[in-house]
């Protein structure tokens, strides 16, 4: 056992109270050196998620960039290169691969120009074009022999033939209905008997328009999209001074008189359908109740599918674009609606099966394409996705001619089995692609509209795309490039029943003057003997004078 005395104790201690001071001195010293260490680390930690945030938005403002950069100068077809196919022929079994062995890449040769043969004139103008003749002889001074001085005999002739115009011709029409007299009955017995020679309903009374000068009107506006200023304009440098009210006006009656009922006729016909197409774009109305004149108002389109026996195409002027637009346009209607992904479908009633677009799908995976460096394409996700597309949009190509039941047997045994592989491919790669980039807004797209994607599946009159509603409401979004708004909401709807009766006649194979004409000229009359006049008005039922000039 050691002692220690009392001073020693003491001194061991304050020394113990020492250390352990400094012991404590150099944990608080470690706390703040590991307090300082965690502080930096969570700001470099944020400053790695701002880095990351930062790279991702530069990564998707040069997509931006690039895709604006292709919408104003690239091309706007969404094939794929051979070479991309080639690259990724092991996506398909061999039977429905790419056919390497057929593939020869191009070969370039100098370029050079050749003269274009514009054709003989009789190729040219339609059959029964009339035929002005124009003869050109020798004065008689001349038919003198230089030789023997005898008179010259005509041999024969020069035909040369050119293609002659004239800016539109208008005059004006009196039409005289004359009234007759008994002079006998007034003689014998004081009273006069008269007969009036019966006058032709005016196509719109107390106005001196005429069909055949509403149906040139509607045409030019409608078909070769020249607004109304424009026309004025065009007619008073002929000398007419027809303002563009006036013209309006008669664009607006004609329309709600006579080609309104026809459009209702076609409107019940549409909905008898089974299969139909719809696509919606933007109109600005200046003067729609409630609304500010730069506010958006909507044109809606529906039209037949391919399997219509008559195609009609109807539009449906909307302030708004709301899902009971196309609801209670669709009242009566039962079957399958091609349309994009806009959501306002998808709340439409049950008897109503959407059925979605694949062009729209395709077209989201070739904007993320054109994002991607072109020396890194060839080896891409979206080349790879769009080699799928290009495969099924191959196959309804091999299935366009055959019957409806046929081609929903080769569906199911060829399409299905490309699609199933698309969508696990889809799958497996959302979640390794940052969701903002445009191949994940393309993947998120897919994935989100995929139970619309596949109805087209389920019989065999579906489209694999709405491509067809989108080539109908293209005339109007031309025509509104150049007329840009509409006045009045009665304006939209009166533009919506012309635009709906000149495209129905075209796909009808018909020429739209000529139509309106014959409707113009014929429903005054007709109206007037027959209530149900307007269902024998129809483009399907228009005479063969209508039909554009083969």
């Amino acid at each position: 056992m050691i002692t220690i005395s009392r001073a020693e104790y003491e001194a061991l201690q304050a020394e113990l109270a020492e250390q352990k001071q400094q012991l404590e001195s150099k944990r608080a010293e470690l706390e703040s050196k590991r307090a300082e260490l965690e502080s930096k680390r969570t700001e470099l930690e944020s400053k790695g998620t701002e880095l990351a945030a930062a790279l991702l938005q530069n990564q998707w403002l040069q997509e931006q960039l690039l895709l604006k950069k292709k919408k104003i100068f690239g091309t706007s077809s969404e094939q794929i290169d051979q070479l991309v196919m080639e690259q990724f022929a092991h996506l398909f079994n061999e039977a429905e691969g790419w056919d390497q062995d057929s593939y020869v890449p191009a070969t370039k040769v100098k370029a050079h120009s050749r003269k274009r043969r514009s054709g003989s004139i009789t190729d040219t103008v339609p059959e029964g074009t009339a035929v002005e003749v124009v003869e050109h002889r020798l004065p008689e001074e001349e038919r003198i022999c230089a030789i023997c001085g005898t008179e010259m005999v005509e041999i024969g002739k020069e035909v040369r033939r050119s293609l002659q115009m004239e800016p539109a011709k208008f005059w004006v029409r009196e039409d005289w209905y004359y009234t007759y007299a008994c002079r006998v009955c007034e003689q014998e017995t004081g009273e006069t008997v008269v007969k009036a020679t019966p006058a032709e309903p005016s196509v719109l009374p107390g106005s001196f328009a005429s069909a055949s000068a509403i149906a040139h009107l509607a045409v030019q506006k409608f078909v070769m999209y020249s607004p109304l200023y424009r026309l004025e304009q065009e007619f008073d440098r002929m000398g007419l001074k027809l303002s563009r009210q006036t013209m309006s006006n008669w664009l607006l009656h004609a329309a709600e008189d006579w080609l309104s009922p026809i459009y209702d006729t076609l409107h019940k016909q549409l909905c008898q359908q089974t299969v139909l197409h719809g696509d919606e774009t933007t109109l600005q109305v200046l003067k729609e109740p409630g609304k500010a004149a730069v506010s958006k108002s909507y044109m809606w389109l529906y039209r037949t599918s391919g399997d219509a026996e008559h195609p009609i195409v109807l539009y449906d002027y909307q302030p708004n674009r709301k899902a009971e637009n196309a609801e209670k346009f669709l009242e009566g209607f039962t079957g399958w609606l091609h349309a994009d992904g806009y959501q306002g479908y998808h709340k439409l009633p049950q008897r109503i099966r959407v059925v979605g677009c694949w062009a729209h799908a395709r077209r989201k995976f070739d904007e993320a394409l054109h994002t991607v460096p072109k020396e890194q394409q060839q080896a891409s996700k979206p080349a790879e996705a769009l080699c799928y597309f290009a495969k099924l949009f191959e196959l309804e190509h091999q299935f366009a001619d055959m019957a409806a039941e046929e081609r929903y047997t080769r569906r199911l045994e060829q399409t299905k089995p490309v699609l199933e592989a698309l969508f696990a491919w889809a799958n497996e790669l959302k979640d390794k692609t940052a969701p903002k980039s445009a191949l994940g807004k393309a993947l998120h797209y897919l994935l989100e509209q995929w139970p619309y994607l596949l109805c087209y599946l389920e019989d065999g009159r579906m489209e694999i795309s709405n491509n067809r509603a989108e080539r109908s409401i293209k005339p109007f979004v031309m025509g509104r490039k150049n007329w840009l708004f509409a006045n009045t909401p009665a304006g939209a709807r009166s533009s919506a029943v012309i635009y709906s009766l000149i495209e129905t006649a075209k796909e009808n194979g018909l020429d739209p003057y000529r139509y309106l004409l014959w409707v113009l000229h014929t429903a005054p009359e007709l109206a007037q003997q027959d209530s149900a006049w307007a269902e024998k008005m129809t483009p399907a039922l228009a005479p063969d004078t209508c039909k554009i000039p083969e």
